[in-house]
Parts: structure tokens; C-alpha cells; sequence
């Protein structure tokens, strides 16, 4: 009877390193790179797609306290301001225009 249980602990653990084995080995074939490639560029796409969303967020909720602020009449203090000016001065419209 031990015989039986150990053989077939034997055959377990073989079947299991085996079914490794062969998924490691799939991974280092053409397909199995390129299913590695497209996942990993898939990620990268989903990373970017999110810190994209992020930033489209936060530049929703600035212009909506700059509006607010413009409504109320109140002067909008320009927190970054000073980083700008550190980084070389004005870029864009605003420098154009003359602000």
C-alpha cells in the first residue's frame, strides 16, 4: 500500500514539473515571445492611457478653480507662477501676448 501512495506522489510531482517545464520552455519560443511583447505593450499602453486621464483630470479641476475664482471676482493666485519663472521664463500664448 505505500508502494501505491508513494508512486503516486511520484506521478504527481512529476506531472506538475513537467507542465512547468513546458510553460517556461513555451515562453522562450517565437510565439510565446511575441505573446510576451503584446502583453507587455498592452500595459504599457493601459499605463499611459491612465496617467493621460490623470492629467486630463487635473487640468479640469484647475480651470474650473480659475473659472470660479474669475466669477467670484476674486484674484486668482497662481501657484506656480514661481516654477515657471525659475524654468526660464513664459512659453506659449501668454508670453506671445505679452502677459
Amino acid at each position: 500500500m505505500k508502494r501505491l501512495l508513494w508512486l503516486g506522489v511520484g506521478l504527481a510531482v512529476g506531472a506538475i514539473v513537467v507542465r512547468k517545464v513546458t510553460r517556461k520552455a513555451n515562453e522562450f519560443t517565437p510565439s510565446g515571445i511575441a505573446t510576451s511583447l503584446s502583453e507587455s505593450a498592452g500595459g504599457l499602453v493601459e499605463s499611459l492611457r491612465s496617467f493621460v486621464e490623470d492629467v486630463r483630470e487635473g487640468m479640469a479641476e484647475r480651470e474650473q478653480e480659475i473659472h470660479a475664482a474669475f466669477a467670484a471676482g476674486e484674484l486668482y493666485e497662481d501657484k506656480f507662477a514661481d516654477l515657471r519663472d525659475e524654468q526660464g521664463g513664459s512659453h506659449g500664448r501668454h508670453a506671445q501676448e505679452g502677459h
